[in-house]
């Protein structure tokens, strides 16, 4: 089997707190996994942000902080699961909340991933090589 998937995968990350998407761009950047070549990151500090993105670019991946400046990420995710227009765009939470109550809740919004931050790089990176290949 090589290292291959379908080029492009496209990632929303919607987070409001630049270091944490300057954190996750690295990860990406630095991965060396070539399921993840040609990968496109956009991103979105807000959930009006996020709206705006998944109208304006197909979407394969929506990584979601829970807590945002203009309201809770999983509104948001729960939003992108009954959007035809979000397509079949994966979502996966991430939270620092990391109750089982809370982790149970992110679930239910029709989530496929939930990461507790801060989160191991490579957990990102499987989650991404993962959906890269589905």
């Amino acid at each position: 089997m090589t290292d291959h998937a379908r080029p492009g995968l496209r990632v929303l990350l919607v987070e409001d707190e630049p270091a944490n998407r300057a954190l996750v761009r690295a990860i990406i950047a630095r991965t060396g996994r070539g399921k993840l070549n040609g990968l496109v990151l956009h991103e979105a500090g807000s959930i009006a942000e996020a709206r705006s993105v998944v109208a304006s670019h197909d979407v394969d991946v929506v990584l979601v902080d829970v807590r945002l400046p203009d309201g809770n990420g999983l509104d948001l995710a729960a939003e992108l699961r009954a959007d035809p227009a979000a397509g079949s765009a994966r979502v996966v939470i991430i939270s620092a909340s990391v109750l089982p109550s809370e982790r149970t809740s992110a679930m239910a919004t029709g989530a496929d991933a939930f990461l507790a931050k801060p989160f191991d790089p490579s957990d990102l990176v499987d989650l991404l090589v993962r959906f890269s290949e589905s």
